[in-house]
């Protein structure tokens, strides 16, 4: 019987060097991830809010800082003849070892992959140089910690309100509670209703993750109920109260308001985690529909995010065989947008040139994207994977798309055997744009979707003014509805800070020559806004100016957006749930919440 050939043993100490570099820089990288999580939770508790969104910003940073230290260390240390194939394949192999025991080894591998790709041409990679797919197991990865990744509660025991207690209790918060047992007792209460009375059974429980997760004003408490063959989801959001006390503000039971909470359209969660996988997976439990890549992006770890998307789309494109398409509505001015039908995503290329009247540059629309990405936003603004050098089918192309990209896009377009590289795109979650929305609302003669269309255009114009953002350009064409109804901002290129703006009223005229005057007779600024001009624009359409007036009509005036600018400017950091205002325990809405909800509207489709 012939015996097996033992593979070489490695010997490169370039390789190994080069490895220990890797995993030193990723390591580093991960811990000031944490120590910028665990930073949330003293900003917390003593409610030092702008502190806890700068952290929050700064952290969206980190990761690129670090890739980019370490390809300078090993740039300045070797030499690129040193750098052959073989030692690219044996750095990956020692990698591999290195990772045995590791708690994030997910997350080294993908940074194993920025690093390689920072220092080597695309057209040298191979998969043995880097981890097309995950190598190292994130099965059941223990922690070191005496943390458990969730702790199990039994409330057949001491009863639910006590288990309750002891859940809120044991985050040990450094802060006072207004009225805990009333609290406790509010959310005992909810979700007994939801039990409905079921008796206990041998395996009732609670699971809850051992750390909070922290955004904006709030923290959350993330767990789910076991009982028998009945399993539900909940979430607590805790809040300090205006006497600087915390109170609980609601417990979050349905599946469509969780699934917003942890929406592509908000800002990542700030959550100490040991072992990033096990959160990943017990969220997964609560959330099945939602794809690993958007938990992981949520929880902060965006570059993972964008890895297992990548990886998915793929996938998808193995199975599927229709082809991209230019993405249905109006056509933008500055993207070129194209879809995939079967893929729930779009693709988003910055054109090479812009007829009038835009004034920008590629530059400026990707320092605007950059913007969105480390800004706050709100549930109003969706989030945007950014990649470079992506290759396609061309076989997958229609000849319309080609012949678009060919024309808008040539800069950033290459043909490279059978295969279309696009050397730079965003990619968002698809959404009906809002225009097209109304449109077939009203060609249904559904006023009830119109209004809902309406109500929730203002909301999320409100909720961005909260945030200080002004949109710039605010036709509904360049605003989306989500699978949830919500009314979401996805054209970035025109974007300011509330607080760069100049709002103002257009003056009287002051002869019959101006007023008849078919150019403004008054000096205009570059950041001048004019509120009341608005309607010109958006309030064409009769049934919506009806709607538009009832809920809005504040938007249309300089008074409106030059006192919440002054609020800001003042350091006034405004409220804005992630939740609905009557789910709330206090039921209070805040001044700047919008006075109407909007309609329930059965038809619109919930995930």
């Amino acid at each position: 019987m012939k015996q097996a050939a033992f593979p070489k043993l490695l010997s490169s100490q370039i390789a190994f060097d080069i490895a220990r570099t890797i995993l030193d820089g990723f390591d580093k990288h991960y811990r000031l991830f944490r120590q910028a999580s665990q930073a949330a939770r003293r900003y917390f508790e003593s409610a030092e809010w702008p502190a806890a969104q700068q952290a929050a910003r700064e952290r969206i940073g980190f990761y690129d800082k670090r890739v980019q230290e370490c390809v300078q260390v090993l740039e300045d240390e070797y030499d690129g003849s040193e750098l052959t194939d073989s030692v690219w394949r044996e750095t990956k192999l020692h990698y591999i070892g290195m990772l045995s025991g590791h708690k994030q080894p997910e997350l080294a591998e993908t940074f194993f992959n920025s690093v390689c790709c920072n220092i080597l041409h695309r057209t040298y990679f191979h998969n043995d140089f880097i981890f097309v797919r995950p190598v190292i197991s994130t099965e059941y990865i223990d922690t070191d910690e005496l943390l458990p990744t969730y702790r199990v509660y039994y409330p057949a025991a001491d009863g639910l309100h006590v288990a309750l207690k002891r859940i809120v209790t044991n985050f040990q918060l450094d802060c006072e509670f207004a009225g805990l047992d009333r609290d406790i007792a509010q959310v005992e209460a909810c979700l007994l209703q939801k039990l409905g009375g079921e008796p206990p059974e041998p395996n009732y429980q609670i699971q809850v993750l051992s750390n909070l997760f922290f955004r904006n004003k709030g923290a959350y408490v993330v767990g789910k109920i076991i009982n028998g063959i009945q399993e539900f989801p909940f979430v607590v959001p805790i809040l300090h109260n205006r006497h600087g006390q915390l109170v609980l503000d609601a417990v979050l039971l349905d599946h469509a308001q969780i699934t917003i909470l942890f929406s592509f359209t908000r800002a990542y969660f700030m959550v100490d985690m040991e072992v990033p996988s096990a959160y990943v997976q017990f969220l997964r439990t609560l959330l099945p529909r939602k794809p690993r890549s958007e938990i992981y992006t949520i929880l902060g770890l965006q570059k993972q995010g964008k890895t297992l998307f990548y990886r998915d789309f793929l996938q998808h494109l193995k199975h599927t065989a229709d082809r991209f398409e230019i993405a249905p509505g109006i056509r933008g001015l500055v993207m070129l947008v194209f879809a995939l039908p079967s893929f729930p995503y779009v693709f988003k290329v910055i054109k090479d040139f812009y007829p009038a009247p835009k004034e920008t540059t590629r530059a400026q629309i990707k320092e605007k994207y950059l913007l969105v990405k480390h800004h706050d936003r709100v549930g109003r603004m969706a989030d945007t994977l950014e990649y470079s050098n992506v290759a396609f089918p061309a076989g997958r192309f229609s000849e319309a798309l080609i012949a678009e990209l060919m024309h808008h896009a040539p800069s950033l377009v290459e043909f490279e055997g059978d295969r279309i590289i696009i050397r730079h795109l965003y990619i968002e979650r698809r959404m009906v744009p809002l225009n097209m929305f109304l449109a077939n609302a009203e060609a249904a003669g559904n006023d009830a979707l119109i209004e809902h269309g309406v109500v929730e255009y203002g909301n999320a114009i409100r909720e961005l003014v909260a945030a200080n953002i002004f949109p710039g350009d605010m036709l509904y064409k360049n605003f989306g509805v989500t699978r949830q109804g919500r009314v979401v901002f996805y054209d970035y290129d025109e974007i300011e800070y509330i607080t760069d703006c100049n709002f103002r009223d257009i003056p009287q005229p002051r002869n019959e020559e101006e007023e008849m005057s078919a150019e403004p007779w008054y000096s205009i600024g570059k950041h001048d806004v004019f509120p009341e001009q608005f309607g010109a624009f958006l309030l064409g359409n009769a049934k919506i100016k009806k709607y538009f007036m009832q809920h809005h009509a504040e938007l249309l005036t300089k008074d409106f957006w030059q006192s919440r600018k002054q609020r800001i400017m003042d350091g006034f950091i405004e409220d804005v749930y992630p939740y609905p205002q009557h789910i709330r325990f206090r039921h209070q809405a805040p001044a700047s919440a919008p006075a109407t909800p909007s309609p329930h509207l059965e038809n619109l489709h919930h995930e």
